[in-house]
């Protein structure tokens, strides 16, 4: 069967110091340092004056990545930037500056290696004039189906906002719009987790904030009418849809109870855009990163098996062995195997594999 690992991650081998480019931003910007860890070369991502992420190889060499999926049965990853590069808190030039740089570095790999891998954009989101002219040129130009953005856009000190853009707020309208008309597909992705600085003990905004990240923008673009405005819009939340598939009878109450609350954008009711028979799918997609057979099977019954898209996070450790749930799943067909494995990813990026090289 076609394997595509649609949620995976890779860096520039090298990148220039921002903060000092810039002249703003030591303790936000992440810089490389090369560097070695028992005898195996590294990359430590500084931020500030401590070290924010030591990665390996396999984040920024090409060559070590394919002999790891070759070894995990993948035949093409789906690759996009790291989300702390999503840099939404900078000035809206550089914004745009650091996604053109990331952009390029991705359409090199997917030049060199087409049948090995597909790449997905960042645009500055933090602007949105400025995301939609990069996303056009990463649609004419650089040749990606689509783009990953984060589940919400933080303040930015440069632009005089003081709060959060959710992904329903009206500025954001126009760059969604412009992804419909494009067919440009939206892989969401958690980051800058809520209540980040109050719960930084055992690791909890990766545990807890991250899949409240990805429901937060789950309900967001529900609530906030996004796929009634946008008929055509395609998008794939991340991590198995967050915490939204386990609570989404408490989203659902909380719109029938307090429609003076929730129901004030958009009357249509959050289960509607959910699985509702085999002929009706659900209205967008998630990939497969549960971390256990019961939760994929709660994908199942929520979303239905043409709308979970294989994912590992690759390569970082809260991911996933690239397929492992999926074909270790005696619950699984194999007729759905084929579809969570590879073909999902193809309708929803709008690709046809292999391509024409």
């Amino acid at each position: 069967m076609l394997t595509i690992d649609l949620h995976t991650h890779i860096l520039p081998k090298q990148w220039p110091d921002f903060a000092e480019r810039f002249g703003y931003g030591r303790k936000k910007f992440v810089w490389p340092e090369s560097g070695h860890e028992d005898g195996n070369p590294c990359m430590r991502m500084m931020r500030g004056d401590r070290m924010f992420r030591r990665v390996w190889p396999n984040c920024y060499d090409p060559e070590v990545v394919i002999a790891e999926c070759d070894e995990n049965q993948v035949d093409v990853q789906v690759i996009c930037t790291v989300p702390v590069m999503f840099s939404y808190w900078t000035k809206p030039e550089h914004g745009a500056e650091i996604s053109r740089l990331l952009n390029e570095d991705i359409a090199n790999v997917v030049r060199d290696h087409p049948t090995r891998f597909i790449g997905l954009g960042t645009v500055p989101m933090q602007d949105t004039d400025q995301a939609i002219k990069e996303l056009e040129r990463c649609k004419h130009s650089l040749g990606f189906p689509g783009v990953q953005i984060g589940s919400h856009v933080e303040p930015n000190p440069f632009t005089g906002r003081d709060y959060d853009l959710n992904l329903s707020d009206p500025k954001l309208l126009p760059f969604f719009e412009a992804c419909n008309d494009l067919d440009m597909s939206i892989l969401v992705h958690p980051w800058e987790m809520m209540g980040f600085e109050s719960m930084t003990k055992y690791w909890l905004p990766w545990l807890v904030g991250m899949p409240a990240e990805t429901s937060r923008a789950m309900c967001s673009m529900i609530f906030g009418g996004i796929f009634e405005k946008f008929s055509k819009i395609k998008v794939c939340f991340a991590h198995g849809g967050g915490s939204f598939p386990h609570t989404v009878g408490r989203i659902e109450h909380g719109f029938k109870c307090r429609p003076d609350l929730v129901a004030i954008d958009n009357q249509v009711n959050p289960r509607e855009y959910l699985k509702k028979s085999k002929e009706q799918h659900a209205r967008f997609w998630v990939d497969s990163i549960v971390h256990d057979a019961y939760s994929l099977r709660t994908l199942f019954g929520v979303f239905g098996s043409t709308r979970i898209c294989m994912g590992s996070d690759y390569p970082f450790p809260l991911g996933e062995k690239p397929g492992e749930l999926i074909r270790n799943n005696d619950g699984i067909s194999e007729d759905s195997a084929k579809k969570l494995l590879g073909d999902n990813s193809l309708e929803f990026l709008g690709v046809d594999w292999p391509p024409k090289v």
